[in-house]
């Protein structure tokens, strides 16, 4: 089995074997610091998301509006009990985390969701930011059974036909979880690769069984990421992997976009109770586009159920003010914290200045502007959810020094 990344699964696969993941060799695994074996897991997980960090790109520009379709293979070969229960359980539970994550650091990116088997393609959900709507149809698809084989040339027809109208100025990507070592498609996929790249859609696959030359020329040619599973915590780190927005292309244009701030309000004839219909459902089958609250087009007054949104009636791009200031901290991500050994410091007993808990660890983390210490866990809430240092920012309120300027919107 090969993988083209290293991070957790690499880590914890010495102490895996291959068969199943519950087999550990328990003398090459050693205890943590409070005689636990759970202990020097949890150490080496923490590890590797540092890694992670370590490795995310610098000074280099990144597409943060996104569009992705995530493919999901539900072909025979996923009803394999590598992983517990199976593959495509264990596939589901991993992607509702994935797409929480992903509209958490992207806001105002959307997503769409693609299923693949009995050599044919079906689109889930359309492009949208609604991740609520996202994890129900991903729960439904825990009922249904595995077909056939996958159409790897069939997801990325059906994929393109959507992405390739996006605006230029933004991420057209699909990520496709693949368990099938085999595509059954009714054409040259050579040639389908070719017009990915043409189309500037990066495409990324993540391999549940072993690599695929197929799908790892697709990566190649298209400028995404190729890796393979060694476990369902590697799995896991993969996927969130993909949440950070990777770097834009050469291809990718640069304009001034403008937007639109709607708010939710009622229709826009406050006398008339009767609900109406929204643009983003308006060729869909379901009734739930039905309604007399909605968010409203500032320049053409079109009704809208979700942010963020093009307007298809002028092409304004819809999003809320708080969508734009979440996506800010890609622009300018914080500086890794200082890793150093506890014996540097004279001090009986060492306390976070996050979560105030006494320092018992060999190793400790400190911002390099304000000096404060961290402990690991308070060191990836930082740097993963929070971006934003406390130390700086209690120190700038109290001492009332000179603030940084940020952007109000």
């Amino acid at each position: 089995m090969a993988s083209t990344s290293a991070g957790i699964g690499e880590e914890l696969g010495k102490f895996y074997r291959w068969e199943t993941e519950y087999e550990r060799t328990w003398e090459a695994l050693k205890e943590g610091d409070d005689g636990s074996l759970q202990a020097s897991i949890d150490e080496i997980v923490l590890r590797a998301k540092r890694k992670r960090l370590e490795e995310r790109p610098n000074n280099v520009r990144l597409g943060m509006m996104r569009h992705m379709f995530l493919v999901l293979d539900m072909s025979n070969a996923m009803e394999d009990q590598d992983l517990k229960p199976n593959r495509l359980l264990s596939s589901l539970k991993l992607l509702e985390t994935f797409v929480e994550e992903y509209f958490d650091q992207n806001p105002i990116s959307q997503l769409g969701i693609i299923v693949t088997r009995s050599k044919r393609s079906e689109k889930l959900t359309e492009l949208g930011g609604n991740p609520k709507r996202h994890i129900a149809a991903l729960k439904t698809l825990q009922k249904k059974t595995c077909q056939g084989e996958p159409s790897l040339q069939n997801v990325l027809e059906l994929a393109s036909q959507t992405l390739k109208h996006m605006p230029s100025h933004t991420s057209r990507e699909i990520l496709i979880i693949m368990g099938s070592l085999t595509t059954c498609d009714p054409g040259d996929i050579l040639q389908t690769i070719k017009s990915m790249k043409s189309a500037n859609i990066q495409c990324s696959v993540i391999g549940l069984a072993a690599e695929v030359r197929v799908c790892k020329k697709l990566c190649h040619d298209t400028h995404g990421r190729y890796d393979v599973i060694l476990d369902e915590t590697h799995f896991k780190n993969l996927l969130l992997a993909h949440v950070i927005p990777a770097p834009s292309t050469t291809n990718t244009e640069s304009s001034l976009i403008r937007m639109g701030f709607p708010h939710h309000q009622l229709n826009a004839n406050m006398d008339q109770e009767s609900p109406s219909l929204c643009m983003c459902h308006l060729d869909s089958k379901l009734s739930n586009g039905f309604s007399n609250v909605g968010y409203f087009c500032p320049q053409c007054k079109s009704k809208y159920c979700e942010l963020p949104v093009e307007c298809k009636a002028c092409g304004l791009t819809l999003v809320s003010a708080p969508h734009l200031a979440r996506s800010y901290h890609h622009l300018f991500p914080l500086p890794l914290f200082a890793e150093l050994k506890t014996e540097q410091f004279d001090q009986n007993c060492l306390y976070c200045y996050s979560c105030q808990q006494e320092l018992n660890k060999t190793s400790v983390f400190q911002c390099g502007k304000c000096t404060k210490i961290f402990c690991t866990d308070c060191d990836m809430f930082i740097h993963e959810s929070l971006h934003s240092c406390p130390g700086c920012s209690s120190s700038r309120a109290t001492q009332n020094q000179e603030l940084v300027p940020t952007v109000v919107i």
